[in-house]
């Protein structure tokens, strides 16, 4: 019920109803092409923040920017180089303030609304305002038909399956800590959405 995904035509209404709300919108036909569209948005020597994403993951984007012949600056690897805890914790803070802040939501409804959620707020956190820049990368599986429906697929059908993931990658379980919905957004150029036509993360 939750991971069907939605069709070119059901894509195409949601992008026009995003773009209706200052959100830039593209659609892209397959992980390669978001990738590559990816790329193609972030300037060189451009800081990036990366929150927690299966998504960002699967089409390779991670993996990209761990390596050394990557264009970026990644405050992810910065902040895992850092020993001392205290420090640490201020860095990831601040980098909810980067430059380029990338992501995927859990839900995006057919009329354009954008749902996420997580257990500390690391990953919502930069949505809203902080993050200079905001990418959101959404696989097509992720479409409802409205808020309801948006969160209704995060609690029945996303929680679990993150939880399970928080568990074998933290040894601790997730749970329902910070909600963020996005409606509209008053800069046209902060808020870019990439929908693909597959299946992506969960």
């Amino acid at each position: 019920m939750f991971n069907q995904v939605a069709s070119r035509q059901e894509l195409e209404i949601v992008a026009k109803a995003l773009n209706e709300r200052n959100f830039k919108a593209e659609i892209v036909s397959t992980k390669e092409a978001a990738l590559e569209k990816l790329l193609e948005i972030l300037p060189e020597g451009a800081e990036v923040m990366t929150a927690s994403s299966t998504s960002l993951n699967e089409i390779g984007f991670t993996d990209y920017l761990a390596t050394k012949g990557s264009k970026l600056v990644s405050l992810h690897e910065k902040i895992n180089q850092e020993n001392d805890q205290n420090k640490r914790s201020l860095m990831r803070r601040h980098a909810v303030a980067a430059d380029y802040f990338l992501a995927s939501p859990n839900a995006v409804t057919k009329d354009g609304l954008i749902v996420a959620v997580d257990a500390t707020g690391s990953r919502v956190g930069a949505m809203p305002y902080a993050a200079g820049k905001l990418i959101l990368l959404v696989g097509a599986q992720k479409i409802t038909s409205n808020l309801e429906a948006a969160m209704q697929r995060i609690r029945e059908y996303v929680f679990p399956l993150e939880d399970q993931r928080a568990l074998k990658a933290y040894g601790a379980h997730s749970s329902f800590g910070k909600w963020v919905i996005l409606e509209n957004e008053v800069n046209p150029e902060r808020i870019k959405v990439i929908l693909v036509e597959e299946s992506l993360g969960f």
